[in-house]
């Protein structure tokens, strides 16, 4: 009795994983849209996969000798024979591991490599900028290009490369959306450039992924992918009917709390401009330039959708 209510427990507590596992949402970071979050899926993957052999490898290896070793009936005064060190198992066990870790690093480096980059297929493509800064505890978005700001959600076009350029109005923050690619930190004194595009339409999750006080959890943004005609609707759309953003009103946007979703037009770049000399990522001297250009041209487009 004893033996088949043990057995029933076993099975209660593998069914029970089973169906939780079943019930579960799949991993943001497995279900890419991008290609900058497939490469890093793709890696996951393998190392999951390497993970598992070893795994299922050292079981085997121990249900073999637990079987094999088991113990006998010996005589009281049996005493094991004295074996030396085997050169082969010693190499094996040495040698296995060095060769998982230097396999592991390749991938890694030459994945860094590829995400720090501009995405896959979209080399020869003028990227849309936005400038990501995080405050206690909101993201503002601005779009130099476009003469728009928006709080706490993201609006972008699909097969476009996307260029966020990221920093902060209070500590360090990381800027994530899982399905388009990983995380980076933004900080009050740089710029940090990451490299994102999405390839279908679609809702994302964003948040911050750096710890950065009690108004941690609820430091997310919303993301829309759209094709870039509906984004040129929406942003025609932003022009006419959003209130122009002005220093008083970005002064109060800093202070520490929560907001919801809000839409203005201009960009904050005009009258608090981005960290200066210290950018962070590819051909920072010609993102600098870019950057003195673009703040320029939303000044003067700021300045004329006032006027209107």
């Amino acid at each position: 009795m004893h033996k088949k209510g043990t057995k029933r427990a076993i099975y209660s507590v593998i069914l029970t994983i089973i169906t939780l596992l079943a019930g579960c949402e799949p991993l943001l970071v497995l279900d890419p849209k991008g290609p900058q979050a497939e490469r890093q899926a793709s890696d996951i993957l393998l190392s999951i996969g390497i993970m598992s052999l070893i795994v299922i490898a050292v079981f085997s290896m121990l249900v073999y000798m637990l079987v094999k070793y088991r113990a006998s009936k010996q005589r009281a005064d049996y005493e094991p024979p004295h074996i030396e060190g085997n050169l082969w198992v010693e190499v094996i066990m040495v040698g296995i591991p060095v060769l998982i870790v230097a396999f592991l690093s390749y991938v890694s480096v030459q994945s860094n490599y590829i995400v720090e980059a501009k995405p896959k297929g979209y080399e020869d493509t003028k990227p849309l900028v936005v400038y990501a800064s995080s405050s206690n505890w909101k993201w503002h978005f601005s779009y130099p290009e476009e003469g728009i700001e928006t709080v706490n959600y993201l609006y972008i076009p699909t097969d476009r490369a996307l260029e966020f350029r990221l920093y902060s109005h209070g500590p360090i923050t990381s800027f994530w959306i899982p399905q388009l690619g990983g995380q980076k930190y933004a900080m009050a004194d740089m710029v940090t450039t990451l490299h994102l595009a999405a390839d279908v339409p679609g809702e994302f999750m964003g948040r911050n992924a750096n710890f950065s006080g009690k108004g941690f959890a609820e430091n997310t943004f919303n993301v829309t992918a759209m094709s870039q005609k509906d984004f040129d609707d929406w942003v025609k759309e932003v022009k006419e009917t959003a209130k122009p953003i002005t220093e008083k009103k970005f002064e109060e946007l800093l202070e520490p709390g929560h907001l919801g979703q809000q839409t203005y037009t201009g960009t904050h770049l005009e009258f608090s401009p981005p960290p200066a000399g210290h950018e962070h990522g590819e051909d920072s001297s010609e993102t600098s330039e870019t950057s003195e250009t673009e703040t320029h041209t939303e000044s003067h487009t700021g300045h004329e959708g006032m006027n209107h």
